[in-house]
């Protein structure tokens, strides 16, 4: 029996939604392709004789890209059965069984896609479970899946750069903020990956030429002890190995005695979803901290020796003008113009299916209904220029994908001020190139 496991698109990284449930499908005697299609081709030929034809949707962006290769795969594998799993296939199940899926599978997927490719009778289980499960992990088969140096890299200030692996030590995540689209699959549940398990996959990665791990739990501090497990023992394997991950603003306050055991095991730098800082949006979102605790947070991180590498919801419908030039003030003040990706200052808000925030009285009156094109719930801003901005702001960023951070920062901020009739600051002194690590793939949503 065949499998043909296809991803889209995982932020420039090698598809561990690949990897994984192959890991379980060869497990079980299945002969498994895979295609990553962000770097080579779906073709024909392997489609043709698959049994199986499985797409990993973790994102808003991948599951878009994935409809024309689904629909080809529908056309092509006529005999096929066809899968979607991952964080966005539950968020979009009747749009995706209309183009060619016959099961939807949500968080924790392995176990249920694998018994489901070996029913004879897969039609009970065609939808997606109402509870997550809990399984017992394998080491991913990164079998045939394209060369890590193909993928992102870790940039450093030096301009070297470093190949870059991903693995997740847990998933799932304990909090529910309004507009994460973990929420309505795990609804504050989270799941630990054994320690050895990360560390065996880490160490084939390592062998295949990594020099930096990515770890793409939603939020590494959901379980801190296990968290510091996992870089103690990595750093005890490959102390030249350095890694990355994402902790809320509220974890990075409440643990921040462990912030100098992330520095001393090799930490790159540390990803935060700071979103505003507005403390009314942060509110609406249920962030679980304030402005003032990002400012606090930026301070623990730099007395730590840590990189704190902030992300936001630039655009929302409670944007004005001036907020997000006080944005954009607020970052230059807290000296992390080069901490900030320039797509992260074009960012707007997204709302999939099952969004939390469309139980708020205040989003919702700004909803023109849903895109079946897109796959949200349009919105649009009660002030025009905030929308003609955001539009301006996304092709500065597009314009200025090679220019240094500083230079397509100083550029958005110009025309913001400009644009909300508001001087701009005195800046700081231009600099030639990032003085932050950071990955070279900055594009995520």
């Amino acid at each position: 029996m065949k499998a043909v496991l296809v991803s889209t698109y995982e932020m420039g990284r090698q598809p561990f939604g690949l990897a994984s449930p192959a890991a379980w499908l060869r497990a079980r005697g299945w002969d498994v392709a895979c295609v990553d299609a962000s770097k080579d081709k779906l073709r024909d030929e392997v489609l043709q004789d698959a049994d199986l034809v499985g797409f990993h949707l973790p994102m808003h962006t991948a599951t878009r890209l994935a409809a024309p290769l689904m629909r080809r795969a529908r056309s092509v594998a006529k005999s096929a059965r066809i899968c979607a799993y991952g964080l966005y296939a539950p968020l979009n199940e009747q749009w995706l069984k209309s183009i060619g899926a016959d099961a939807v599978f949500g968080g924790e997927f392995e176990e249920e896609l694998t018994t489901w490719a070996d029913a004879s009778d897969r039609s009970d289980m065609a939808r997606p479970t109402v509870s997550v499960p809990r399984i017992q992990f394998l080491v991913p088969d990164r079998t045939g899946l394209p060369s890590l140096s193909r993928y992102a890299m870790l940039q450093l200030p030096d301009g070297t750069r470093r190949t870059a692996g991903y693995t997740e030590a847990s998933r799932g995540c304990k909090h529910l903020c309004r507009h994460c689209p973990v929420v309505p699959i795990y609804n504050g549940q989270f799941r630990i990956v054994p320690v050895d398990v990360v560390l065996a996959d880490i160490s084939v990665q390592v062998n295949a030429g990594a020099q930096h791990i990515s770890f793409g739990d939603p939020d590494f501090f959901n379980g801190p002890t296990h968290a510091t497990k996992i870089v103690d023992v990595l750093h005890r394997a490959h102390p030249d190995v350095s890694y990355d991950v994402t902790i809320k603003v509220e974890h990075l306050l409440q643990h921040r005695a462990l912030l100098p055991r992330l520095r001393e095991t090799g930490c790159a730098f540390v990803t935060s979803a700071v979103e505003s800082v507005d403390d009314a949006v942060l509110a609406r979102l249920d962030k679980g901290h304030t402005r003032a605790d990002f400012v606090e947070a930026v301070a623990a991180c730099r007395e730590a020796g840590v990189t704190l590498a902030p992300t936001f919801v630039a655009f929302h419908p409670w944007l004005s003008l001036a907020d997000y030039c006080d944005l954009l003030d607020t970052i230059e003040s807290l000296d992390l113009v080069d901490h900030v990706a320039p797509i992260q200052l074009a960012i707007r808000l997204l709302l999939p299916e099952s969004s939390r925030l469309l139980t708020l009285a205040e989003m919702r009156e700004h909803v023109r209904g849903f895109d079946p094109v897109t796959l949200t719930h349009r919105w649009s801003h009660p002030d025009p220029r905030v929308d003609a901005l955001h539009e301006d702001v996304t092709r500065l960023v597009g314009m200025k994908l090679s220019a240094n951070r500083r230079g397509a920062f100083d550029a958005i901020a110009n025309l913001a001020h400009e644009r909300a009739g508001i001087a701009r600051p005195a800046s700081r002194p231009k600099r030639a190139r990032a003085t932050v690590p950071y990955l070279n793939e900055p594009w995520y949503c």
